[in-house]
């Protein structure tokens, strides 16, 4: 799996196709949290922005890979193996993507409530961030696996699906990234430092049972 994974991030870096979700996850960190913002509140949009973000990296690598090739390395591995890779490598430069951005977003915003009244610190500001960014990485690797290739073919139809999905997502209440987030910006209100140790468990029960299913499905179809 270690040569599977460097042979996908490879992919994916030359092809320079991670360009446009990084470019977008910037722009959201640019124009939802300023310098001087309460710090709770910043790093609630930066752990946002990071679930669509995710979901497009996956399917950029679940799709990347010329059909020839992947029968190729599919052969000398298994279509599950190449299919998990995929999914490994997108997570993984989600991963780095959620610790830059929770490091700029802690060290520009203002370490205050969202009065400015009451002080927060940075550190455990800065893990909570940290593990919702994670949350919303995995519900969006889950959307970006269940929502393209080899469960929706057609790419008009994943691209639309991957967006409304996502929406869905931070805005449904059930839905672990909705709660990683909310807990964020409810807690910027009184100062408060909300860890979402359960909505982490949640969402990485979830991103294993979409691999599961995704894996499945690629091995039927080779």
């Amino acid at each position: 799996m270690t040569a599977l994974l460097r042979y996908q991030t490879a992919l994916l870096l030359r092809s320079q196709r991670w360009l446009p979700p990084v470019l977008l996850y910037g722009i959201f960190l640019a124009a939802g949290a300023q310098g001087g913002d309460p710090v709770l509140d910043s790093l609630g949009v930066a752990a946002a922005a990071l679930l669509p973000v995710t979901a497009w990296l996956v399917r950029i690598c679940a799709t990347q890979e010329p059909p020839a090739a992947r029968h190729c390395t599919a052969a000398a591995t298994s279509p599950a193996r190449v299919h998990l890779s995929c999914l490994g490598a997108a997570s993984g430069c989600a991963a780095v993507l959620a610790v830059a951005g929770t490091a700029v977003i802690t060290a520009m915003s203002d370490a205050t409530s969202t009065d400015h009244q009451i002080a927060v610190p940075r550190l455990p500001a800065a893990t909570a961030g940290l593990l919702a960014a994670l949350v919303c990485a995995l519900v969006g690797a889950a959307l970006g696996a269940l929502l393209t290739w080899p469960v929706l073919r057609s790419t008009g139809w994943s691209v639309t699906a991957t967006a409304l999905a996502s929406l869905l997502a931070l805005v449904a209440s059930g839905s672990p990234a909705h709660s990683a987030v909310y807990g964020l910006v409810t807690g910027s209100q009184t100062g408060t430092v909300h860890l979402p140790l359960l909505s982490l468990t949640a969402s990485a029960a979830i991103v294993a049972a979409a691999t599961a299913v995704v894996c499945r499905l690629a091995s039927r179809h080779g």
